[in-house]
């Protein structure tokens, strides 16, 4: 909302100059000019409108005008009964920013993953080229590939992800867990060892079954 005050030509004087400390703050904005603060002796209305609206701000409604003022009624629809505002600050023109870098979906190994290593990556999935060695572990909130042999620790989903997966190319491995649900060594079907294999939750257990 603005609120013009006479001397009107004063008033636009000191519009600009906030324009000036803000470019483009008032360009195409939406606003409700309250004429409660100036009278029809005060200013032309009908260049004032005209004035407002060459600064670049879209006028949507005004209050406190009489229809009876000569050219009050190129203001647009009034509305009654309307609420002043306090005092605005115009902000002052903000440096431009470079924009913020670009999160990768996901995480890519180049490498194969150690024995002692432990991959945690909780923003997606992650990819092994290589592949995870005994000891090794590879946690992501997301589903977890793995492109060589599997024989290290795997968990995947690990922040409340149910539809993450996991997939690997052999499997050999000592665990591998989804949104908290585990299956050791022990518990693996001996079919698919050492076979290509996708594992996913379903329910309150994780399914395996060969991809090849």
């Amino acid at each position: 909302m603005l609120r013009p005050e006479a001397p009107v030509d004063g008033w636009l004087a000191e519009l600009d100059a906030q324009v000036l400390r803000s470019p483009g703050f008032l360009e195409s904005k939406p606003a409700v000019i309250d004429l409660g603060g100036v009278t029809a002796e005060d200013a032309d209305l009908a260049g004032l409108v005209r004035s407002l609206q060459g600064r670049g701000l879209r006028i949507i409604a005004v209050e406190g005008a009489d229809p009876s003022w000569t050219g009050a009624a190129e203001w647009g629809p009034a509305i009654p009964g309307g609420r002043p505002t306090g005092p605005v600050e115009m902000p002052e023109a903000a440096a431009e920013q470079p924009p913020a870098p670009v999160e990768p979906a996901g995480l890519i190994v180049e490498a194969p993953v150690r024995s002692g290593q432990s991959i945690i990556y909780p923003k997606g999935d992650v990819t092994v080229i290589g592949s995870v060695a005994s000891g090794a572990e590879v946690f992501a909130g997301g589903s977890v590939h793995v492109y060589g042999t599997l024989r290290g620790r795997v968990v995947a989903g690990f922040n409340g992800n149910s539809r993450a997966r996991v997939f690997c190319r052999r499997l050999e491995a000592e665990l591998v867990a989804i949104d908290g649900v585990y299956r050791t060594a022990d518990d693996m079907d001996a079919a698919l060892r050492g076979r290509a294999v996708q594992a996913w939750l379903d329910g309150g257990s994780i399914v395996m079954t060969a991809l090849d």
